[in-house]
């Protein structure tokens, strides 16, 4: 009996040593920290930029519009020239229906007539009558002479929309020995266009593809709607 009671005191004695030569575990629970452990307070500003949020609300599609141009540029085309007010006020009917800013432009500008088949540099009255004569013979009979201020007498043999049909009167001229030429008619007046601002995401390839590359003018080229 006396040896069980110094075993059992011998085991508390043990346990007793190696409760306090071993580390604590980690277990689940709640830690106290200290406020000055935290550091300064956190300093919060109330009156914020209003362009911040201009600029945020405008990228949402709830500022205005002009905010979103800041932030995104503006997008703009331009088709023309239009030598008939008609034809460039349905432009703009078209893409305003389709929720478009266009707007109808007029400026002075110089338009293309067609292609003009002539006869330059001639000498003097007598060699303009020999070369009409000549023309006329040779089934070119609507040639007819002209005068102008700068460039003086020359013979025209007609203005035609196709250059193929004015080559053909060239070469028809040039087979009777007269020096024939083919250049471009242009005439002062009114010429249209119409601006148009694209909306966000809205692409120009639709315009382009009904009007011609040559009729439509792109990004930096184009004038935005005032």
């Amino acid at each position: 009996m006396k040896n069980i009671l110094l075993i059992l005191l011998l085991a508390n004695i043990l346990y007793l040593m190696w409760g306090l030569f071993t580390e604590e575990e980690s277990v689940p629970g709640v830690a106290f920290v200290e406020e000055t452990d935290l550091g300064p307070p956190l300093e919060v500003t109330t009156d914020r930029d209003s362009d911040a949020f201009t600029s945020v609300g405008a990228m949402l599609g709830s500022g205005e519009p002009s905010a979103l141009e800041a932030v995104v540029g503006r997008a703009c085309v331009t088709i023309g020239p239009f030598r008939q007010s008609v034809d460039a006020d349905s432009a703009v009917l078209e893409y305003s229906n389709e929720g478009m800013n266009a707007v109808l432009r007029t400026t002075r500008g110089q338009f293309f007539v067609g292609h003009w088949v002539q006869i330059r540099n001639v000498a003097d009255d007598a060699m303009a009558n020999d070369m009409l004569a000549q023309l006329s013979a040779g089934g070119l009979s609507d040639a007819y002479l002209v005068r102008t201020d700068d460039e003086g007498l020359k013979i025209s043999l007609g203005v035609f929309g196709d250059v193929a049909g004015a080559e053909k009167i060239e070469l028809q001229a040039r087979s009777l020995d007269l020096p024939a030429e083919v250049s471009p008619r242009t005439r002062e007046g009114d010429v249209f266009f119409v601006d148009i601002g694209l909306p966000p995401g809205k692409g120009a390839g639709a315009i382009v593809e009904k009007y011609g590359q040559e009729r439509v003018l792109l990004r930096g080229d184009a004038t935005c709607p005032q």
